[in-house]
């Protein structure tokens, strides 16, 4: 049954594609400049729903935890598990996401995560014993995974050079959107019906099928990637997409983007694990490991558990964590302006050297057990650090340096890396910070200084460069 659904969907597809993406006149893309900018703005901003839903599943339980260990008798253990069974499920749609959106396109991929997202919600708020509800937050969690793969690589290969950026960082802020309105939802369902009401976890996972039917509305309207359209022999497509897109010489362009999918899928073909693509597959591998090794989720995780500690009770614990969450939206915007502006290699380099103040601020702070507003210093310079540098460049390079014939399953790759990572770092914090804080974020500092080291012998910036051309640069 599920299998007749997806052939008639990815049919559905290929003929909406087919009636919106009309092969203009140049004369007619000429004289539609606007119009070619609001099709490429609104297509980041609709791609970037997914991103959006991510951080909401990500966040959403948080509000739940009471109530599901109340209403299905479950202990630490079991809770723990309940909270991390999505976390097993963006592993799987990480490492799995990449072959369906070089085989099917990245639209149709698109489509059938929105329809998971909108399935999980609905499970989750509907779930009718613990085993149930355990299978529709690992399915939202392969939703999310997916998503963290598919949705920055949709908006790196339909920028221009000039805007990727800022477009891709589109992701970014929507995950840590995300991340607020699961909180603010969840503070709304409470507020309106009332903390006596017993379905309240049940609102709460529900609030999300509502963004999940949007994102599964409006995915449809865009249009599918050109480089995509390329790889499929699909060039006159491709190139009116561009056009549409606000390409400055789409015919130009198309050709590049012919040229370097011929050179890459001559003898071995388009495997990712071949020595051609050693060099980037490293590079993004090496990005992707430190966006974890530089703590951000055990603080992201842990905020409020990270000021009990330090002395603070409960109710400012709570207070302090929504200040920090503001600083990572406030931080995330400046990284929005910086990225196109002073480059990729620039925000990581820099991003290194306030990591490391922050972290060994934090380490002293344990150290010493010292309290007060130096605490909340600390953990803004390490979630700030992150929104602006990491966070910001993490979805742009990964996708910039990865060549067009494995972009995909590269991609998968590195985002697979990210979720092993935070998982471990997840798992291991709490431990290591109840025998020795300092040591916690001794670590995360030690990290950030072999990442400015590296990152400045050995990373390329790739502002302003088309991704044929620094496949180029790359080599072979």
């Amino acid at each position: 049954m599920f299998r007749q659904y997806l052939k008639h969907l990815l049919k559905f597809n290929k003929k909406h594609h087919a009636m919106h993406t009309p092969i203009l006149p140049k004369a007619s893309v000429q004289n539609s400049s606007a119009c070619r900018g609001g099709v490429l703005l609104l297509s980041a901003i609709v791609a970037a729903l997914g991103s959006l839903l991510f951080g909401f599943d990500t966040a959403v339980i948080s509000g739940t935890t009471e109530a599901l260990r109340s209403v299905f008798a479950l202990n630490d253990n079991l809770l723990g598990l309940t909270v991390s069974s999505a976390l097993f499920g963006t592993m799987l749609g990480a490492l799995t996401a990449g072959r369906p959106a070089d085989w099917w396109g990245r639209r149709p991929v698109l489509t059938i995560l929105a329809v998971m997202f909108l399935v999980s919600a609905a499970g989750c708020a509907g779930a009718w014993n613990w085993y149930a509800l355990l299978f529709f937050r690992f399915l939202g969690g392969v939703a999310v995974g997916a998503a963290s793969v598919v949705c920055p690589m949709y908006i790196t290969e339909i920028a221009p050079p000039k805007r990727r950026g800022l477009l891709v960082c589109v992701s970014q802020l929507n995950i840590v959107a995300g991340i607020l309105l699961a909180y603010l939802s969840n503070y709304l369902v409470l507020h309106f019906l009332g903390a006596e009401n017993s379905g309240l976890w049940r609102w709460m996972f529900g609030v999300m099928a509502l963004p999940a039917l949007a994102f599964l509305i409006t995915v449809l309207l865009i249009p599918e990637s050109p480089r995509w359209l390329v790889k499929q022999n699909r060039l006159a497509e491709a190139e009116a997409v561009l056009a549409r897109f606000g390409h400055a010489d789409p015919a130009r362009e198309n050709q590049e983007i012919q040229e370097s999918l011929a050179a890459d899928t001559t003898g071995t073909g388009d495997r990712l694990f071949q020595r051609k693509y050693l060099k980037p597959l490293l590079l993004v591998c090496m990005i992707a490991a430190f966006n974890q090794l530089d703590g951000i989720n055990a603080v992201i995780y842990y905020t409020s558990d990270i000021f009990r500690m330090a002395g603070a009770d409960k109710s400012s614990a709570l207070m302090q964590s929504v200040i920090v969450g503001f600083a990572n939206l406030l931080m995330t915007f400046v990284g929005m302006a910086l990225i196109d502006r002073i480059g990729r290699k620039a925000l990581l380099l820099i991003g290194s050297v306030t990591f490391v103040m922050s972290h060994l601020l934090a380490a002293w702070v344990f150290a010493t057990h010292t309290q007060g507003w130096i605490v909340i210093a600390a953990m803004m310079g390490v979630v700030g650090s992150h929104a602006y540098s990491q966070g910001a460049v993490v979805w742009v390079i990964i996708n910039e340096l990865l060549p067009n014939a494995v972009r995909a399953s590269g991609a998968a790759v590195a985002c697979t890396l990210m979720w092993v990572l935070c998982a471990a770092i997840g798992w291991a914090f709490p431990v290591i910070a109840k025998a020795s804080g300092a040591m916690a974020f001794g670590f995360f500092a030690a990290m950030m200084v072999l990442q400015f080291v590296l990152v400045a012998k050995f990373l390329p910036e790739t502002k302003g460069v088309s991704l044929e051309e620094l496949q180029k640069r790359l080599g072979k």
